[in-house]
């Protein structure tokens, strides 16, 4: 056939369709109701069948716009979404819960959801079984997540979603704090002193509570003495000393005295090195 023919039959076949003389693929769910659809639905998302509970979502939102299943589709089809590995779509069907129905009971947990998809964004599944840094990844997921959190405490503080939410904001926070560090060492390392002074200044500034502190304050002083500034670096390891001696240093939860077999693996291994 040549590609003038094939093209000619591909343009009938498109006309064809257009004017609805060929047979359409038989949609099962024609004449169900709302409480049906949300049932299959619901179904399909216990199953795991996350597809499919995103269809008949989306179907009772479109046929069924008023009550309260596609209320409740609405937020649900997020979670699908979620589950689904389509974090973006989760995200956007979160917050158009949250515009259509900002006082709505379930408001916080669509708020809550968004924390944990942008929590859980850039964990693939090597990561997933193996214990890697999750200070080293890329921040821009995190810093998101931690303000999804924030959010959700500052304007639902009694929730039930609020106590775990303040719990994963203090695990970003030491993160990002030991994001920064990563960053300020990679510096240092490549001769870029100014640089590693700069960014583990704005760790002491920004996060002093966290455990990162002391390793930022570590780093200052190491790149003073390459940049040859005696004073500042006495003075940051003076800041150190009054610190540790005063006990203000605030402990840090991923140093553990004993490790897994996989994790002293990973460490044999350097995985986790620049």
């Amino acid at each position: 056939m040549t590609i003038a023919r094939l093209f000619t039959l591909l343009t009938l076949l498109a006309a064809l369709t257009a004017c609805g003389l060929l047979p359409e693929e038989e949609d099962k769910t024609k004449g169900w109701s709302a409480q049906k659809l949300y049932a299959e639905a619901s179904q399909a998302l216990a199953n795991g069948s996350y597809a499919d509970a995103i269809k008949y979502y989306e179907k009772l939102e479109a046929r069924y716009p008023f009550g309260r299943y596609a209320m409740q589709a609405q937020l649900d089809v997020a979670y699908a979404y979620y589950k689904d590995e389509e974090p973006d779509q989760a995200i956007a069907a979160a917050d158009r819960f949250i515009k259509l129905y900002p006082n709505s009971p379930a408001t916080p947990y669509a708020y809550y959801l968004k924390g944990i998809v942008n929590f859980n964004q850039g964990i693939g599944l090597l990561e997933r079984y193996l214990p890697t840094d999750p200070s080293q990844r890329d921040a821009g997921a995190a810093v998101e997540a931690y303000k999804n959190f924030e959010e959700l405490v500052r304007k639902f503080p009694d929730s039930e979603y609020a106590k775990d939410a303040r719990q994963r904001m203090i695990y970003l926070r030491n993160n990002l704090a030991r994001y920064e560090v990563h960053v300020a060492r990679y510096y240092y390392n490549r001769g870029a002193y100014v640089a590693a002074v700069n960014r583990a200044a704005y760790v002491v500034e920004r996060y002093q509570r966290s455990p990162a502190v002391r390793d930022a304050l570590e780093l200052m002083a190491l790149s003073y003495d390459r940049l040859e500034l005696p004073n500042l670096a006495g003075d940051a390891r003076r800041v150190i000393a009054v610190n540790e001696q005063q006990g203000s240093f605030a402990p840090d939860p991923a140093k553990v005295d004993e490790k897994t077999w996989s994790r002293s693996l990973w460490d044999y291994l350097e995985f986790d090195q620049n």
